[in-house]
């Protein structure tokens, strides 16, 4: 990922293909959260579950984002305050969860894990690709950008975290692949909250 932006090829909103990638991100992220929803429920597992609530959330992401493509730019800077406010709320959501779940939680179920895991991995990874072009445009297109990284980055910790459960007969890893992705998520969130902010104070009302 790159904090910088090139100003002289700077990524279009209105790029019809970047609406087509949205609509192909939304599709995917909310067929995954029904999956993700079931599958931690059954394995018990925490990761599993963080991830499901993080499909949800970046849903309703692409969703907001195909919403604003033709807005105007403070109501984009704006919408994406909204999303910045909502990854740092599913970030604190999470590290809260992990917490309870690190004094009564359960072994989870390191096969269930690892097959959705994949899954899961594998329809990040490709929504990754097609939104990678536009991943330093304004804040509210990386707002998306930084979601969809967040995911596959979450995909790979819930893998090792099934893979030492499975080696360990103890659930210590799940919880604190769920911690890792709360703070993630906060990190995330407090950036895009920063970057809509400082549009927000150079645009015109």
């Amino acid at each position: 990922m790159s904090a910088h932006c090139d100003h002289h090829h700077a990524p279009s909103a209105n790029d019809p293909r970047y609406r087509t990638a949205l609509w192909i991100a939304l599709i995917a992220n909310a067929a995954m959260f029904f999956v993700e929803v079931g599958a931690g429920w059954t394995a018990a597992s925490a990761a599993l579950l963080a991830d499901a609530i993080d499909f949800a959330g970046d849903a309703a992401n692409y969703g907001l984002a195909l919403g604003t493509l033709a807005a105007a730019p403070v109501w984009r800077s704006r919408t994406a305050l909204v999303k910045g406010l909502s990854m740092l709320g599913f970030g604190v959501f999470v590290l809260a969860k992990a917490g309870w779940l690190a004094m009564h939680g359960s072994v989870p179920a390191a096969d269930t894990m690892g097959v959705i895991g994949t899954l899961a991995l594998i329809v990040n990874v490709s929504v990754a690709v097609l939104l990678y072009r536009w991943r330093e445009g304004d804040a509210n297109m990386q707002s998306v950008w930084l979601c969809t990284r967040n995911d596959a980055i979450g995909n790979l910790a819930v893998l090792a975290a099934a893979a030492i459960v499975w080696a360990t007969g103890h659930g210590f890893a799940d919880v604190l692949v769920a911690a890792l992705m709360g703070a993630l998520a906060v990190q995330s969130g407090s950036r895009v909250i920063r970057l809509s902010m400082q549009e927000l104070k150079t645009l015109p009302r």
